[in-house]
């Protein structure tokens, strides 16, 4: 089986570009059947995949019996709008054990912005459920994911990786305190209601904002995230009208669009004669219009913006990073050693299959002659004669027919499979 993995990321492509490659959780379904499409169907199947999308990265998993890479680099450009030779020069292509290497660091954190974050980790999970209910996760990626799983499990558990790791919520809530001199004064807006920005809420709210609310496409779950907090809850129709009201605007949807413009937040700025505006946009594609950033009065950061911020504290974890490294070491050992007994078992099926047929055929003799009365011990002997010849006629025949050279090697592999010592 060949494994590879295409991907793109806070590293390999700025946000604008990541944007265009975001997917959207409820079409994962539809888009792995789009790409397995472009597959070479194989004994009329074709290979595994699943897609892994978040604000910081798009990655592509695929195993099957072929490496199929520049259908997989096709239809990720197609689906992005881009050229093939764009794509590649922002993305990066890996293959076996490098493939399994990077599943294993995404999963225990080592290739995130975070360094150390536990959040990826449900992400991985979440694009995994999506692949196998779309059925088109098989044997070969199911293992790599769970053995991933296990990794970032063992890493978690062993290593101080996780410690003193500052998220994304937190940075924004330290930006947040650099520009307003007392958090327990400002007026906080979340539009989304997802883990992204209940993990906001939760930061934000900790340090007891004069008042919380949410705006969300569906308002029930809105309702939800905003009766945790005591804070009312909004119709994302309604912002327009009521941004002005608000110091802090954290965005992160699924939206395909910017959902606040220019417009709307220079007449918001109006409005508050101008008093500052704090703004994250923690959305890929984004969900505030990257103009709004050139406004005097507005101090928007994006998932890139934060970077640097996250990067505090890396120097107190690069001590269990080696550590780390050596457990997905052997997590990537472990797979392949299972990826290379998986080629062998076709010939061990047949090979079975071969001996339950000359023992079918030997018992049935046997109860043959049992019941034509003959002696037990005889039945027995004749069973067990048969068993071996029918097990040693190739090797003998080899031995006797064939040159020089192949009765040579006929002796080697006798030797090894038959006459070796016990280990």
């Amino acid at each position: 089986m060949a494994v590879w993995a295409l991907g793109i990321n806070h590293t390999t492509a700025p946000l604008d570009m990541r944007g265009r490659f975001a997917f959207a959780v409820d079409q994962i379904g539809p888009t792995l059947a789009s790409l397995r499409e472009n597959f070479t169907p194989l004994r009329g199947r074709r290979a595994e995949a699943a897609i892994l999308s978040t604000c910081n990265r798009t990655e592509i998993y695929c195993a099957g019996s072929g490496l199929e890479l520049e259908p997989t680099i096709a239809w990720l450009a197609h689906s992005g709008g881009v050229a093939p030779g764009l794509l590649r020069s922002h993305s990066y292509v890996l293959q076996d054990g490098q493939a399994a290497r990077h599943a294993f660091r995404v999963a225990s954190g080592l290739d995130s912005m975070v360094l150390g974050e536990a959040q990826i980790l449900g992400q991985l999970k979440d694009a995994v459920r999506a692949a196998e209910e779309a059925g088109a996760l098989g044997t070969t990626l199911n293992q790599l994911f769970q053995r991933s799983f296990a990794v970032a499990k063992e890493v978690r558990s062993s290593t101080e990786i996780g410690a003193h790791s500052i998220s994304m919520a937190a940075a924004a809530v330290r930006l947040a305190s650099q520009l307003f001199e007392d958090l327990g004064q400002v007026r906080v807006l979340f539009v989304g209601a997802g883990e992204m920005i209940e993990l906001a809420a939760t930061h934000f709210a900790a340090k007891n904002p004069k008042s919380i609310a949410v705006a969300n496409r569906t308002l029930e779950r809105g309702e939800k995230l905003a009766a945790r907090f005591g804070g009312e809850v909004l119709r994302l129709a309604d912002l327009p009208s009521r941004l002005h009201e608000f110091d802090v605007v954290v965005s992160s949807t699924a939206s395909q669009l910017p959902i606040i413009g220019l417009g709307a937040v220079e007449s918001a700025l109006r409005t508050r004669k101008h008093r500052p505006m704090f703004m994250v946009d923690l959305a890929v594609p984004r969900d505030i219009e990257p103009e709004v950033k050139e406004l005097e009065d507005v101090y928007l950061y994006t998932v890139d913006d934060l970077a640097h911020v996250v990067q505090t504290g890396h120097a107190n974890r690069q001590a269990a990073v080696a550590q780390a490294e050596a457990i997905i070491d052997a997590g990537v050992q472990s797979f392949l050693h299972w990826v290379d007994q998986r080629g062998a078992v076709p010939l061990i099926q047949q090979l079975n299959a071969q001996a339950d047929q000359w023992r079918g055929a030997e018992i049935a003799r046997a109860r043959k002659l049992l019941a034509k009365g003959e002696d037990v011990d005889a039945v027995l002997e004749a069973l067990s004669r048969g068993l071996t010849q029918k097990m040693l006629h190739g090797a003998m025949a080899e031995l006797h027919g064939g040159d020089a050279e192949a009765r040579q090697r006929a002796s080697q592999a006798i030797e090894h499979f038959f006459l070796r010592k016990e280990r």
